[in-house]
């Protein structure tokens, strides 16, 4: 049973490998948003979203539901969110100790 865990873990990480669905979960947090909302925030093309989209949820690690036309997204665990920011944390630290934390931040702007 840990071989199974492992190798979901390992595909979950896979899917997580990608830094617009990193923006996905830190977007929705503890939200529900509409395709459209998550499209505007994140100023990229619907098709492209939709994508990202699917693969989340696929994995589990989204749920959708339908409203008239609209379909919202939120995260399936609180959990999610957490890990993603938890090692978030971890990677600022290590740039920290690095002295390397200022040089990242302003590429970011």
């Amino acid at each position: 049973m840990d071989r199974e865990i492992l190798e979901l873990h390992a595909s979950i990480c896979q899917i997580m490998a990608n830094a617009k669905r990193l923006e996905i979960i830190s977007i929705l947090g503890d939200k529900e948003l509409t395709v459209g909302e998550i499209a505007e925030m994140m100023d990229i093309k619907m098709a492209n979203l939709s994508q990202h989209l699917s693969i989340m949820k696929a994995k589990g690690i989204l749920k959708s539901r339908r409203e008239g036309v609209n379909i919202h997204y939120r995260i399936s665990n609180p959990k999610v969110v957490q890990a993603c920011r938890l090692m978030r944390e971890v990677m600022i630290e290590q740039l920290r100790e690095k002295g390397m934390l200022s040089k990242v931040v302003s590429k970011g702007k």
